[in-house]
């Protein structure tokens, strides 16, 4: 991987690219890690896998490896198969160095609470995994997700995201990072909680139906944001936007 802006290097360590997570007031710092084609779909036939390559799983798990947690919808959670986290031996042993627990965390985003309570992701963890909920979700659902995760209650009907990321937050959480879909990334915006955008632009285009990484009523006015770093490999453009001051 090459580095293209500000400070032009290569080769250059994708953890040296990402490693100033960024911050925020009263709640972890949001990061949303996503990937479309150059044609601006967010996947093919309903995944993302399809459009990635090397550097971005490289990037992938480099920004994994600096999260406390991943933020992720419960409709992304069963589209792409998610299992428990799992990173190399040398970057668990840098995040203890840093403080932080061998892994980070799943958190999944369900108002319903509907999960297969028997994959992987629960039944063989690598880290406890955390329900963001709401208190009119399914008694019998909570229940079940009680047993195989953190349960957090943040709202009524819908889950109020502020409040659910202030709570990750008190339970010692600093650094979030958000993997979609697209409707939960709407949300975020729209809350103001987008702290970073990080995009892979793969050299594809895709045509189709396939929606874009942010879904939902438009940003009126649109979020400001300046690029932070841009970084190549194999054609594929990895830009790093941060929120634009108010």
């Amino acid at each position: 991987m090459r580095r293209l802006h500000p400070d032009p290097a290569d080769p250059v360590d994708p953890l040296e690219v990402y490693g100033d997570a960024p911050t925020a007031e009263g709640r972890p710092g949001l990061r949303i890690n996503m990937i479309a084609s150059a044609d601006g779909a967010a996947a093919v036939d309903g995944v993302s896998g399809g459009l990635g390559g090397e550097g971005d799983r490289a990037v992938f798990r480099a920004l994994r490896s600096l999260a406390d947690v991943v933020l992720v919808g419960a409709g992304t959670v069963r589209a792409e198969g998610y299992g428990p986290p799992r990173l190399p031996d040398e970057a668990v042993a840098a995040r203890e160095r840093r403080g932080q627990a061998p892994l980070p965390r799943i958190a999944i985003v369900t108002r319903s609470c509907d999960l297969d309570w028997d994959s992987p992701l629960f039944a063989t963890p690598t880290s406890r995994p955390i329900v963001l909920t709401v208190a009119e979700a399914p008694a019998e659902r909570l229940a079940r997700a009680a047993e195989v995760a953190e349960v957090i209650v943040a709202g009524l009907l819908d889950v109020d995201l502020p409040k659910a990321l202030a709570m990750l937050g008190e339970g010692g959480a600093r650094t979030a990072l958000g993997e979609g879909g697209p409707s939960l990334n709407g949300r975020l915006a729209a809350a103001g909680l987008v702290d970073e955008l990080c995009l892979t632009l793969a050299p594809l285009l895709a045509a189709g139906d396939a929606g874009r990484i942010v879904a939902g009523p438009a940003l009126r006015p649109p979020l400001g944001m300046r690029l932070a770093s841009a970084c190549e490999q194999d054609g594929y453009l990895f830009l790093r936007y941060r929120a634009a001051p108010a």
